[in-house]
C-alpha cells in the first residue's frame, strides 16, 4: 500500500476513534432488536436470547412491545449509518405482533429487515407489505399462538414452524427453548458479512528455454556413424 494511502486510512481511524470512542463495526454485523410481550415480564426468554446473541459478539437488545415504532425508526438510522448491516427483529407473544409491525415499518423506511422471527404471535395473524425472511415458530393448540399468512404487498419468504406435538412448550416458555434458541441463532450468524476470498497467487514467471536446453545434445559417437556410413556410400557410388 502506499505510503499516502497509508496515512489516509490511519488519519481516518484516528479521527473515528475520537468522535465516537469506539472502532468503526465490521460492514454487515447484524444488529438484533428483541420484543418482549404483554406487561414486559412474561418474555424472559428474549433476555436469554439476547445474551447468548451478545457472548457471540453479535449486538442484540431487548425492549417491550409497545416500543415497536421507535425501534424501527432506531434499527433504520443504524442500519443505514452502518453500511446496510442487517437488522433482525425477534419477539414473543404481542412481542411477536409487534415484531411483525416492526418489519412492515422497516420495509417502508426503505431498510428492509432481513430477518423477522417470531414466537407464538397472538392478534397479528398476516405479514403485511415488508419484504426480508419471517420465521414464525407458533403452537395453535395453546390457546394463544397464530399461524402467519401473507397478507397484501408481501415480497418476503414466509416460513411456519408448527409445534403443536412439542408437549413440553407452551405459550409461557416457548421463547425460552433452548433448542429453538440454536437454531435462530444459526440462522442470525450466517447473516454475518462473509470476508471476501483472498485473490489466488499469481504463477511465478517462467524464463523461455533455450533451443540448447529444449533439445537434447546429439551424442558424438552417433554423429561419427552417421558420417562413416556417408562416406561409404559416396565411394561406392564413384
Amino acid at each position: 500500500m502506499p505510503l499516502s494511502l497509508r496515512f489516509a486510512v490511519a488519519l481516518f481511524a484516528a479521527l473515528f476513534l475520537t468522535v465516537t470512542g469506539r472502532p468503526a463495526a465490521a460492514q454487515g454485523t447484524p444488529h438484533v432488536y428483541l420484543m418482549r410481550g404483554l406487561a414486559n415480564v412474561f418474555s424472559y426468554g428474549m433476555d436469554d436470547l439476547a445474551a447468548k446473541l451478545n457472548a457471540r459478539g453479535i449486538p442484540a437488545t431487548v425492549y417491550e412491545y409497545g416500543q415497536w415504532e421507535q425501534v424501527a425508526a432506531q434499527a433504520s438510522a443504524v442500519s443505514k449509518a452502518d453500511r446496510g448491516s442487517p437488522i433482525i427483529i425477534i419477539g414473543h407473544s404481542l412481542g411477536a405482533d409487534a415484531a411483525i409491525e416492526a418489519g412492515e415499518r422497516l420495509t417502508a423506511l426503505g431498510t428492509p429487515a432481513k430477518l423477522v422471527v417470531t414466537f407464538d404471535p397472538v392478534g397479528v395473524t398476516s405479514v403485511g407489505a415488508a419484504s426480508g425472511k419471517f420465521v414464525n415458530y407458533y403452537q395453535s393448540n395453546n390457546g394463544y399462538g397464530k399461524r402467519l399468512t401473507a397478507g397484501p404487498g408481501f415480497r418476503g419468504r414466509l416460513v411456519n414452524r408448527n409445534l403443536d406435538s412439542v408437549a413440553a412448550l407452551d405459550h409461557f416458555n416457548i421463547e425460552k427453548s433452548p433448542a429453538l434458541h440454536s437454531e435462530v441463532i444459526a440462522s442470525v450468524q450466517s447473516l454475518k458479512a462473509r470476508p471476501k476470498p483472498k485473490p489466488a497467487p499469481a504463477a511465478p514467471a517462467v524464463a523461455p528455454s533455450s533451443q540448447a536446453a529444449a533439445s537434447p545434445a546429439t551424442p558424438a559417437s552417433a554423429t561419427t556413424s552417421g558420417e562413416r556410413a556417408a562416406a561409404a556410400s559416396s565411394q561406392k557410388a564413384m
